[in-house]
């Protein structure tokens, strides 16, 4: 098995070599985007692909929209908690059905699959196909966020090690070359092995865009603001996207220092526990966390151990729009599920929910003088200014300026 795997995998990589220059038997081909509707008739009519299960991402917005446009979130359709969750669902599907998912991820989400790759779906172990459908953020010589510079060096190289052969698709990779590299795919998932195509910017269109909003009326970015009007010169630990952009907005705005302020700009999920880790190691400096519905129910057992610890000078705030809105918009589950209860039942000891400006005021300022372990979910519509910028500061300046300001905090 292990010889016939190499093969496979040397002779597919050739294949998608040999099929992605510039000509093709003398015949040149057609640069032109490919749209995504053949793009998927392609995966079905040749991978007998009809399920999938991601992450979503904006470099893959075309596939996002066309899978809510057409599936919606149903039992053929399934965005999880995170990246290793659809990974288990994708084998589930597998195991129950005989045939072949998809998996849609941005590139910073090969960690988080990295595990059940390697101890479920690898040919030494269940032998469980999958297609992947991976956006590559931080692409070499394409400019792009500080956070996606390293992962964007490394994505193929990940892949390699994980022993699953790729094809490159960019905006001169025409249907001939996709169809050529499914059939050899095919081949390839049938000996119980992954394959996957990485997709560079701009290689998918739609002309479709999803559309999403809730009935909710604060803004995250007022939210921001009435938080750092309250929180003073308390740390503030804030999440990835759009939540980390708006608190350095409202910063540079009122001409304020940027001192008390870690923006986890990546790392998806984890700057709870961040503040968790501060919080014990500072515990006479009040320290905010602001999450989001996303972020949280991407590693939402850190909440269990936050309860645990119960560090008494810890507000952790989540902006509940119900929404992974920093790449689009696509729905989570979040207004489905009661977030102030799972806090309660995790340890939190003071715990709150509002979506009025004025019950916002209001709760902020009771909590800021109560030194218990808080959790306050903060429901908010979907939306964003469009000429919101991006911080200037370098992700390594602003751990140094943070580090200079806890020094002298206890």
């Amino acid at each position: 098995m292990t010889s016939l795997y190499l093969f496979l995998v040397s002779h597919s990589i050739q294949i998608c070599i040999f099929i992605y220059a510039k000509e093709y038997n003398n015949i040149r081909i057609i640069k032109s985007q490919m749209k995504i509707q053949p793009f998927i008739q392609c995966l079905h009519d040749t991978l007998q692909i009809s399920y999938f299960t991601g992450i979503p991402d904006s470099q893959l917005s075309s596939l996002c929209n066309y899978l809510i446009n057409t599936f919606g979130i149903s039992p053929t359709h399934i965005i999880p908690a995170n990246e290793g969750n659809a990974v288990a669902l994708a084998a589930g599907y597998h195991l129950a059905t005989g045939k072949i998912p998809c998996v849609y991820l941005q590139n910073s989400g090969e960690g988080n699959i990295i595990n059940p790759v390697t101890s479920l779906l690898h040919p030494e172990v269940y032998g469980i196909p999958c297609l992947f459908i991976i956006g590559w953020r931080g692409e070499p010589d394409v400019h792009d966020e500080p956070q996606h510079s390293f992962q964007g060096k490394i994505t193929l190289e990940i892949l390699d090690i994980l022993q699953i052969p790729y094809l490159v698709i960019d905006k001169d990779t025409n249907l001939e070359a996709l169809q050529q590299s499914a059939e050899k795919f095919s081949e390839i998932l049938s000996y119980g092995n992954s394959v996957a195509f990485v997709i560079k910017k701009g290689a998918l269109t739609y002309d479709q865009p999803g559309m999403y909003q809730n009935s909710n009326s604060l803004l995250r970015e007022d939210i921001i603001k009435e938080i750092t009007n309250v929180s003073g010169d308390d740390i503030i630990i804030s999440t990835t996207g759009k939540t980390s952009r708006e608190l350095f907005e409202t910063r540079e705005i009122a001409q304020t220092s940027h001192k008390s302020d870690f923006l986890t700009v990546g790392s998806m999920g984890h700057s709870s526990s961040i503040a968790l880790g501060i919080a014990l190691n500072k515990p006479a400096t009040r320290v905010w966390c602001i999450d989001g519905d996303g972020a949280v129910l991407m590693h939402m057992g850190s909440m269990a151990i936050i309860g645990f610890q119960n560090p008494k000078n810890l507000i952790h705030v989540v902006v509940n729009n119900a929404a992974h809105e920093s790449v689009g918009g696509m729905p989570t589950v979040s207004a489905s599920i009661d977030l102030p209860a799972i806090a309660k039942g995790c340890g939190y000891r003071n715990v709150y929910s509002v979506d009025t400006r004025e019950e916002l005021i209001h709760i902020l300022a009771a909590v800021k003088n109560t030194w218990e372990l808080t959790f306050i979910e903060i429901k908010a519509k979907i939306g964003s200014r469009p000429d919101l910028g991006r911080p200037t500061l370098s992700p390594y300046q602003n751990k140094k300026n943070f580090m200079q300001y806890l020094a002298g905090l206890r």
